[in-house]
């Protein structure tokens, strides 16, 4: 899932212009916050804007905007779920993640400040919006990826079942339409949902466009951008997916697929691969110092205290003496020594900072979900496809797999114990 995050920003910057209205008013009540006019009118423009941008004729406008209330809707339960478990992003954070935004788009923040104004899009609206999309990441990351655990038993089947399928090494883009099922859904509305992924499935077997149907019929985050999930291997897909595709050459639908949170379709994009070893893979030797931030430390505490730690081994200081003296981390003892990592074994704001690091060098303090960091690269390598090396890819490879599918679940929960009123048709 870490992809879809930086599609969401990357989406976000071509935002169009909402048209200016007199007034605004409250369109649903979540839990104890509102989504208003405004917010759903500037959402619905950007999903025009994107389904224009894949050659796609969007949906019946009434369809178009309950669909973008609903994302709204469980984006909304996310985020508040995340302020009330204490995750905060702070503006520090904020205007990093921006920075980061720019310069994917090749762009000074200035610029792509300028750019995203000049689209009629308020600058406030969108860091908010921004804000929010981190938000939701970090309590996926906490309430989801964090709980799963992968046991040596299901890495030896693992491994087993790709030797003898022999597909470890194909890559698939596929597009999706998940049409989701409440927890302890009546016999009348499994039919009613069975009936509306029919009907999804009759339109694209009948050459609708892919992505005006996710747009109209599914319940997936990524239903508005097109329902795509992006080039990934086989074996990080959810199981069900994964089955499926065995069977679908490029371009072709899958029937009606059930899980134990919906209905799903899914059509075969792109395939690549076959058969290979596990390529080369780089290793980083790391060490770091964490400051964690909790009720004695604040955020900005916490950046303060690095920025001064950074100063004295600017000035010649010990990295592993300062370490063992101010970590908050079980390395401390180890001179805040990580050891060897692959890519993938940190969070991914780690990993980016550590990989625009040269042996030697000292990053400046960057945030994560446990706390802030200075990070120094010691050396790095180049690692065969060792026994070890194949094992470790395995249960990362089932803990992605795993986590698709929980996240899935995790917000069905999520969606049907939240407080929702809708007021879209008050006048």
């Amino acid at each position: 899932m870490r992809f879809l995050f930086l599609l969401l920003l990357t989406a976000c910057a071509i935002a169009a212009h909402a048209e200016p209205i007199a007034a605004d008013r409250i369109v649903a009540v979540v839990n104890s916050d509102a989504i208003t006019l405004n917010e759903l009118k500037a959402r619905v423009a950007q999903v025009e804007r994107q389904l224009a941008g894949q050659n796609a004729q969007p949906p019946a406008r009434d369809v178009l905007v309950q669909q973008v209330l609903e994302r709204m809707i469980v984006d909304r339960a996310q985020a508040q779920l995340a302020k009330d478990s204490g995750i905060r992003v702070g503006d520090d954070e904020l205007d990093a993640a921006l920075r980061r935004i720019a310069e994917a788009n090749r762009m000074t923040l200035a610029d792509f400040k300028t750019a995203v104004t000049k689209d009629g899009v308020l600058w406030a609206r969108f860091r908010e919006e921004i804000r929010e999309e981190i938000l939701v990441s970090r309590v996926k990351e906490r309430e989801v990826d964090s709980r799963i655990t992968v046991s040596d038993g299901e890495v030896d089947n693992y491994l087993a079942n790709v030797a003898s399928v022999g597909d470890a090494n194909v890559q698939v883009n596929l597009a999706h339409v998940m049409v989701r099922i409440p927890e302890n859904a009546s016999p009348e509305q499994l039919a009613k949902l069975q009936a509306k992924a029919s009907q999804a499935l009759s339109l694209l077997r009948g050459g609708e466009n892919f992505a005006k149907v996710a747009a109209s019929f599914s319940d997936a985050p990524d239903a508005l951008s097109g329902g795509q999930l992006g080039m990934r291997p086989v074996d990080r897909l959810p199981s069900l997916y994964a089955d499926a595709i065995r069977s679908l050459k490029t371009g072709e639908l899958s029937n009606l697929l059930r899980s134990p949170v919906g209905f799903h379709i899914i059509k075969v994009i792109e395939k690549r691969g076959g058969v290979e070893d596990l390529p080369t893979l780089r290793q980083t030797h790391a060490r770091h110092i964490l400051i964690r931030v909790n009720e004695v430390v604040s955020e900005s505490e916490a950046r303060q205290k690095l920025a001064s730690l950074k100063e004295r081994l600017d000035h010649g200081g010990d990295f592993a003496e300062l370490a063992r003296l101010h970590s908050n981390d079980l390395s401390a003892s180890k001179g805040g020594d990580l050891g060897w990592l692959y890519q993938g074994d940190t969070v991914p704001d780690f990993e980016k900072a550590m990989d625009s690091l040269k042996p030697g060098e000292v990053s400046q303090p960057i945030q994560t979900p446990f706390g802030w960091h200075l990070i120094q690269v010691l050396e790095r390598r180049n690692d065969e496809a060792t026994p070890e090396r194949k094992r470790l890819a395995a249960r990362q490879a089932l803990r992605e797999r795993k986590a698709a599918e929980a996240y899935d679940d995790w917000l069905r929960q999520l969606r049907d114990r939240t407080y929702v009123e809708y007021k879209l048709e008050d006048k």
